[in-house]
C-alpha cells in the first residue's frame, strides 16, 4: 500500500531509495526526521526552522536550531522530532508530476494559537495520498502536540472529477481577528475563525462568484454548479494594509472590509493566477500565472512593487551585462513556483520544471529582474548544485527566509533527498543540513545512506576520520571479490560530524565497467593512508544492462 503511495510522487530510480533511506529516520541521534524534506518553514524565532519531511511509513515534522558560524557554515545545536501520523501526510503523491502549478508546492503558516499549519491529505481508493482532508496544526513537540483538523466538505464535491480540485493552495492568517483564512481550489475561500479558541473552531465557505465580485456563503448541503464559480488558488494577507489577496483563475483580487471584492491588478484580470507571495524592504508582491494551453504549459513570472509601480509587469530576465532579454525564459523553461523568500529588495524565487525530468533551484531578483550568471553554456538563472546550493542534484522543493542572531536574515532549502540546506550570508555559502547519525572516528562505523538501492541510483558512503586523510573507497561482492572502484587516494578533512564528500563517495550499484551488479549484498571498504579501515554494507536490487 505504502509503495503505492509514494510512486507517484518521485521520480523515476529515486522510488526505493527514498524509502528505504526514510526507515532510519526514527534512530535517537538524528539530525531531521528524513532526508526526503518537502517543505521548511520559519518558526517565528531566531535561529530556528521547521521542516516536515516524509519517511517510509510516515511523516514528520523536525524543529531545528541553529547558529552561524564561521565562514558563512551553519551549525546545528538542537533538533526535536515528532511523528504527524501514520496514515495522513501534508504533501500529495503528484508533487513532481502534476503539471498544475497550484499543486506543486506545500504551503504553511504561523497563526497564532494554531501553531504551523500545513495542508492533511489522506489516502484514496489506490492507495495514493490525492484526497484532500484539511489541515495540521502543530503547536508543540511533545508527543501530542500535533492535530488534524479536517475541513467541511459539502455535499457538491462528489460531482467533481477530481478531490484534487479541492485541494489546499494557500493559507493567511489575520491575527488581529484570529482567523485563518484557506484558498480551496473550485470550494473557493474558507474562513477557520478560531476567535473563540481553536478548539471552537467556526467554518464557512465562501465561493467566488467572479460576475458579482462577490463571494457566496456556501450551504453544506446545497447543490452547486461549480462551473459558475471562480477557483481559489492562493490567499496571502498584506502585511501593511491588512487586505486579503485572492489568487483566482480569473484573476487577482483583493477582499475589502465589507467583503466585497477589487481587482488588484488590469495587467492580470483575466489571468489564471496560480500564486501571490509578499515580502522585503521596499515591500513587493510576486505573482505567477499558469494554464494549460493544449499539450504545453503556459506561465509567467509577474511583479508589484508597493508605491513604486502602477501594476504588475512581467518579471526582466537579465543578462549577464544586464540587459534585458526579448525571450521568456520562464515560459520557456515550463517552471511553477514552489515558495518565495524575501530579504531586503532581492525576491529568492524556489521553482521546478514541469516535464519527464524535473530540474529545481532558485532564482535571484532584484529590484530590476532576474540576474543571470555565468553558465557553462552562456547566462544562467537558476541556481542549485551547480552553484553549491545542495551538494547533490536533487529536487528542491521549499523555501524560505527566517531571521538569524545578529541581525541576519538566513535562507534555507528543502530537497527531496539531501535534507536541507542553509545559508547565513544571503546565498554565497551554503551547509548541507542532512539526517544523521553520530560516526566514529577513525572509521570506526561506516553507514551507506540509504541501504538497499537500485543500479543508477546513489547509496552516499558515510564516514569520519580524525584527521586530515587520504582515502581509498572500494565495493566487494558477497564472496569478496571487488567490483569497484569508488575514489583512490583522495584527500578527504577531519570532520566534527562527517568527512565524506557526497558528490564523489557514492556507489550507483554498478561495476568498474559501468554494468548493473546482479542483485544482492556487497560490502564498502573504506581505508584511509594512516592504517585504518572501515566496512559498510549495502544491497542492490540489479537494475538493466
Amino acid at each position: 500500500m505504502f509503495f503505492k503511495r509514494f510512486k507517484s510522487a518521485l521520480p523515476t530510480g529515486v522510488l526505493l531509495p527514498a524509502l528505504l533511506l526514510a526507515s532510519q529516520a526514527f534512530a535517537a541521534t538524528e539530525t531531521l526526521f528524513s532526508n526526503w524534506s518537502v517543505s521548511v518553514a520559519a518558526s517565528g524565532n531566531e535561529d530556528a526552522l521547521w521542516v516536515f519531511s516524509r519517511g517510509e511509513t510516515a511523516s514528520g515534522v523536525t524543529l531545528l536550531k541553529l547558529k552561524a558560524g564561521n565562514g558563512g557554515t551553519v551549525q546545528v545545536t538542537d533538533s526535536r522530532q515528532e511523528v504527524v501520523s501514520t496514515e495522513e501526510t501534508a504533501v500529495q503523491d503528484g508533487l513532481f508530476s502534476d503539471e498544475l502549478a497550484e499543486h506543486r508546492r506545500i504551503p504553511s503558516v504561523l497563526a497564532g494559537g494554531l501553531g504551523l499549519v500545513y495542508p492533511q491529505y489522506e489516502a484514496n481508493d489506490d492507495g495514493y495520498y490525492l484526497v484532500p482532508k484539511g489541515f495540521f496544526s502543530i503547536r508543540n513537540l511533545n508527543g501530542n502536540g500535533i492535530f488534524g483538523s479536517p475541513l467541511e466538505l459539502p455535499g457538491a464535491v462528489e460531482e467533481l472529477e477530481s478531490a484534487m480540485d479541492y485541494a489546499v493552495g494557500g493559507f493567511a492568517y489575520d491575527s488581529a481577528n484570529s482567523v485563518l483564512w484557506i484558498a480551496r481550489g473550485v470550494l473557493g475561500l474558507e474562513k477557520y475563525d478560531v476567535s473563540k479558541g481553536v478548539n471552537s473552531p467556526k467554518e464557512t465557505i465562501y465561493l467566488f462568484k467572479t460576475s458579482e465580485k462577490a463571494l457566496e456563503a456556501l450551504k453544506s448541503s446545497a447543490s452547486v454548479d461549480f462551473k459558475k464559480y471562480t477557483a481559489v488558488f492562493d490567499v496571502k494577507l498584506h502585511p501593511e494594509t491588512g487586505e486579503l489577496w485572492l489568487a483566482t483563475e480569473s484573476g487577482l483580487w483583493i477582499r475589502n472590509e465589507d467583503g466585497s471584492l477589487k481587482s488588484a491588478s488590469k495587467a492580470l484580470e483575466s489571468a489564471r493566477v496560480t500564486g501571490v507571495w509578499m515580502g522585503g524592504k521596499p515591500l513587493q508582491v510576486v505573482a505567477e500565472t499558469s494554464a494549460k494551453v493544449k499539450e504545453s504549459l503556459k506561465g509567467a513570472l509577474w511583479r508589484l512593487f508597493d508605491g513604486k509601480s502602477k501594476d504588475f509587469a512581467k518579471v526582466d530576465f537579465l543578462d549577464t551585462a544586464g540587459k534585458a532579454l526579448k525571450k521568456d525564459v520562464y515560459d520557456n523553461a515550463d517552471y511553477t513556483v514552489n515558495d518565495v523568500a524575501f530579504v531586503g529588495a532581492e525576491a529568492f524565487v524556489c521553482v521546478g520544471s514541469v516535464g519527464a525530468t524535473t530540474v529545481s533551484g532558485y532564482l535571484r531578483l532584484d529590484t530590476l529582474g532576474a540576474r543571470a550568471y555565468e553558465g557553462d553554456d552562456g547566462s544562467e538563472w537558476l541556481y542549485g548544485s551547480n552553484m553549491g546550493v545542495t551538494d547533490r542534484d536533487v529536487n528542491i522543493t521549499s523555501m524560505t527566509a527566517f531571521p538569524m542572531s545578529g541581525k541576519v536574515t538566513g535562507l534555507a532549502v528543502a530537497t527531496y533527498g539531501n535534507g536541507i540546506s542553509v545559508s547565513a550570508d544571503t546565498g554565497k555559502t551554503w551547509t548541507p543540513i542532512l539526517n544523521r547519525a553520530k560516526l566514529s572516528d577513525n572509521l570506526g562505523s561506516v553507514r551507506m545512506v540509504p541501504s538497499v538501492i537500485v543500479a543508477g541510483s546513489e547509496s552516499l558512503v558515510s564516514y569520519k576520520v580524525s584527521k586530515d586523510s587520504k582515502i581509498t573507497i572500494e565495493v566487494f561482492s558477497y564472496d569478496m571479490k571487488k567490483v569497484r572502484k569508488i575514489v583512490k587516494a583522495a584527500p578527504r578533512s577531519a570532520d566534527a560530524s562527517r568527512s565524506t564528500n557526497a558528490k564523489e563517495d557514492v556507489w550507483d550499484g554498478k561495476d568498474d565497467y559501468g554494468r548493473p551488479c546482479t542483485m544482492g549484498v556487497y560490502y564498502v571498504r573504506v581505508k584511509d593512508n594512516h592504517g585504518h579501515v572501515g566496512w559498510g554494507k549495502v544491497m542492490t536490487l540489479g537494475g538493466h544492462k
